[in-house]
């Protein structure tokens, strides 16, 4: 190969390469996108009435009572609720505990006090409180509003219709159920 032939080829390559960063430089001439002053994006979020962390901890007060929600709820509705805790929990009389209790006559049972699982320090120092329909419905709401530091990563079930009608078919997990509070 000649000096001829070898100059040709090197042209070509920096010709090809002068192209290519021109064409880039060009890119950024037209299609130039400032550099924001934060990176991220601001989400404007508006506040709950009241302030602070005690407004965002309590949810919304239901429209009705409890013992009114329930008094007109369908268990068979909850059912079909209940399968997104089944993913957690078991309902079985006798059945396993899996990442969370099992769910067998847990109304009117003691907060943390299900034989064989490890309940979070939160939990157990409940031991002494009884899950009542309105503990429940609370718990439910917002695990982590209800119970700071529960292990339960549940976000909670905001409707007020889904949460009577699973605590009506919570009543249904039992030998003894026990009966709902008065509307």
């Amino acid at each position: 190969m000649d000096s001829f032939e070898f100059n040709k080829i090197a042209g070509a390559v920096l010709g090809t390469a002068l192209v290519v960063f021109g064409l880039n430089e060009l890119s950024k001439i037209i299609y130039h996108a400032p550099e924001p002053e934060k990176q991220g994006f601001a989400i404007e979020v508006a506040e709950a009435a009241g302030s602070g962390e005690a407004a965002a901890a309590t949810p919304a007060a239901p429209a009705e009572s409890l013992g009114a929600m329930l008094a007109s709820a369908d268990a068979a509705k909850g059912q079909t609720v209940f399968k997104a805790c089944a993913a957690c929990h078991d309902g079985s009389k006798g059945g396993p505990n899996k990442v969370g209790p099992n769910l067998w006559g847990v109304v009117g049972r003691m907060h943390g006090s299900h034989e064989g699982f490890a309940y979070s320090d939160a939990m157990a120092a409940l031991k002494d409180k009884p899950w009542t329909y309105e503990a429940l419905n609370e718990f439910i709401t917002n695990p982590k509003a209800a119970i700071p530091g529960t292990k339960m990563a549940f976000g909670g079930i905001k409707k007020d219709a889904d949460r009577a009608n699973l605590l009506a078919y919570l009543q249904t997990l039992s030998d003894s159920p026990v009966p709902f509070p008065a509307p």
